[in-house]
């Protein structure tokens, strides 16, 4: 199967800064599509930004202009540099990843276990 280890969650001040790191490993063939959710307590996930392996990326609107993710697709790796951080961007942060495990066109779904974002003075 495919795994998804995560990194880099933390506590910061507002205004801060964090990177979020997120590798796969396993069964991988290719990785089209890869992302970052979160979830705020009391609150469904959301989509935060997600990546092709093309380069075509798109974010929340809540997060455009200070978040930015990236792809190191020879690592299998993604990544979120979350800039300018806010009380409101508390939440558990969750990888994604949509694989293809070999040749054929079937997608499968995984996900990280989750790392902790607290911005808070």
């Amino acid at each position: 199967q495919v795994q998804l280890v995560e990194s880099g969650g933390g506590l910061v001040q507002p205004g801060g800064s964090l990177r979020l790191s997120c590798a796969a490993s396993g069964r991988i063939f290719s990785i089209p599509t890869m992302g970052w959710y979160r979830q705020a307590p009391g609150k469904q996930r959301e989509l935060v930004a997600t990546l092709t392996g093309g380069g075509s990326s798109s974010y929340a609107d809540s997060v455009k202009g200070r978040f930015t993710i990236s792809r190191d697709n020879a690592k299998n790796t993604v990544y979120l540099q979350m800039n300018s951080l806010k009380p409101e961007d508390t939440a558990v942060y969750y990888c994604n990843a949509e694989v293809r495990r070999d040749w054929r066109p079937e997608r499968y779904d995984y996900w990280g276990q989750g790392t902790q974002v607290t911005v808070s003075s």
